[in-house]
């Protein structure tokens, strides 16, 4: 890309200042004027590859109204308290989200530094010095406490300094521009970071309950096989049936048990995991089991155009790339000669009585212009590295968006492929169980082995297996479709340039996105 350098400006303000008017006026004015000026290229919004629609036709249509929007605590369209309950608690506690407001407020304040360069510095620096002069030099005999031949005198002084760098090419601006599309990126990160969070302990606590339903699964099925158990060792016992019968009774039952306790190892990790997420102890913290049984919930989709504006990493990729276009204003500004103006007054004198007098009074002002000459290079190498910068962030923001709409496709077309693997596999359970009932109707009549029963058992566990894990995917899709879409976050909320320096709006941004 090509930056625009303001190197127009100063025969623009000499052209203001009026041919009439004398060249000292017009040297005069010039810098005031020039501050309109502003070095590098202004800030247009890059182009992203954005589709029309969604290609997944089965599960997604455009949301009408917009009050069907996903809007603040999304995980309430789960309609679950105890999952309402966590994730206020992320919101609060996590670490991870504290950390990112702590970073953002330190990008806010940032702002406030850069907003400094605006405004002259004044300084003041009083002194009091007591001295005395070498005995070989001429004596004056002024304010002497000592022999005429020893010096010793007092100076009280009381300066007061300003200084001002006029932002003629606008890299202070620039600069202030940069900050402040930073401290954006930086509340886009948070609100990412704050999404990213609550997705995961929603996918972790529907995969925590999906393993309950799994155990009460695994817990009734023990019962049932130890049913079966009882019923080949009365047949053994009546001499009907064989010992084997009975050891591959046994053998099923006790596989059953044993997977029934492994299953306590995945619970506890999610569990330890939920507590780390809600800033607890895992020591400390337990979920009660509780089966999953619901189904995922209608989540209306937007059009793929909006989900640019609903992305909080879109919204943080996007200020970057602002921000490094900014940058590339400050490198180009170094070109150019810098105009600091100066002044100083205050008070001095030798004896205090007299300090606040007028004679005592003191000034002095100026302008001073400082250029670089000769840097090797230098100014230009930052101003192709700002440049290539900016083409980076360009292109980590359109990956960005890419990879926003893989995922929210990859998500649509997992709903629509389980909820039809969710129908298929209902009846294939349904199957089994009544394939398992004739096996064990025929094995009591004598006509089929028990090895056929054992067969037929295995397979309807199998199958009312893979139907709760097929219902605990499905949940824990829709969360990471919600998660794709925003969840209910849009670019409006990103707080304006005026007010991101403001370290307490900054803190009434955040409240709110708590409520």
């Amino acid at each position: 890309m090509t930056s625009t350098v303001a190197s127009s400006c100063f025969p623009k303000a000499a052209a203001r200042a009026g041919s009439n008017v004398s060249t000292r006026i017009a040297l005069l004015m010039a810098p005031l004027l020039l501050s309109a000026c502003t070095a590098g290229p202004d800030y247009s919004k890059p182009t992203a590859p954005t589709p029309t629609a969604y290609k997944d036709p089965g599960y997604w249509k455009p949301a009408h109204p917009k009050d069907d929007t996903i809007r603040g605590k999304w995980w309430e369209i789960y309609h679950d308290p105890e999952l309402n309950a966590l994730e206020e608690q992320v919101n609060i506690s996590n670490q991870n989200i504290l950390q990112a407001e702590a970073q953002f407020r330190e990008a806010a304040a940032a702002v406030k530094v850069a907003r400094a360069g605006l405004f002259p510095t004044i300084s003041a620096n009083p002194s009091y010095t007591k001295s005395q002069s070498s005995q070989n030099l001429n004596q004056n005999n002024i304010n002497t406490s000592q022999s005429p031949g020893a010096t010793v005198q007092n100076l009280y002084n009381l300066p007061l300094e300003a200084t001002y760098m006029v932002d003629v090419w606008g890299a202070v601006r620039r600069n202030v521009e940069a900050s402040s599309t930073t401290a954006q990126a930086s509340f886009a990160d948070l609100e990412n970071a704050r999404l990213s969070y609550q997705a995961t302990l929603a996918v972790d606590y529907f995969s925590l309950r999906g393993l309950d339903a799994q155990a009460q699964l695994l817990a009734t099925t023990a019962v049932s096989y130890q049913k079966y158990l009882e019923l080949t060792t009365n047949r053994y016992n009546s001499g009907i049936s064989s010992k084997g019968d009975v050891a591959q009774a046994t053998t099923q039952l006790d596989s059953t048990k044993a997977q029934l306790i492994d299953l306590g190892v995945q619970r506890a990790q999610y569990e330890d995991a939920i507590a780390t997420l809600i800033g607890k102890p895992a020591s400390l913290f337990k979920l009660p089991k509780n089966p999953l049984t619901a189904t995922p919930p209608n989540i209306p989709v937007a059009l793929p155009s909006d989900l640019l504006e609903r992305r909080p990493d879109i919204a943080g990729a996007e200020r970057r790339v602002a921000s490094a276009n900014a940058s590339i204003g400050v490198a180009v500004s170094a070109y150019y000669p810098s105009i600091t103006l100066s002044a100083s007054t205050g008070l001095e004198s030798i004896q205090l009585s007299q300090l606040f007098s007028g004679p005592s009074f003191l000034w002095s002002v100026g302008p001073a212009l400082a250029q670089t000459l000769f840097n090797g290079g230098a100014t230009h190498g930052q101003v192709q590295e700002a440049q290539a910068n900016y083409e980076a962030t360009v292109a980590v923001y359109r990956e960005t968006a890419l990879t926003a709409f893989q995922q929210v496709e990859d998500d649509l077309s997992g709903l629509r492929i389980l909820k039809e693997e969710a129908v298929v596999e209902d009846e294939t359970v349904k199957s089994s169980l009544q394939s398992l009932d004739i096996a064990t109707n025929l094995y009591k009549a004598g006509t089929q082995d028990y090895i056929d029963v054992i067969v037929a058992q295995a397979a309807a566990l199998n199958n009312q297996i893979l139907s709760v894990n097929i219902r605990t995917r499905r949940m824990t899709t829709s969360v990471l479709l919600v998660e794709a879409l925003g969840g209910g976050w849009d670019a409006s909320k990103l707080p304006g340039k005026s007010g991101v320096a403001d370290v307490p709006q900054a803190q009434e941004a955040i409240a709110k996105e708590k409520k």
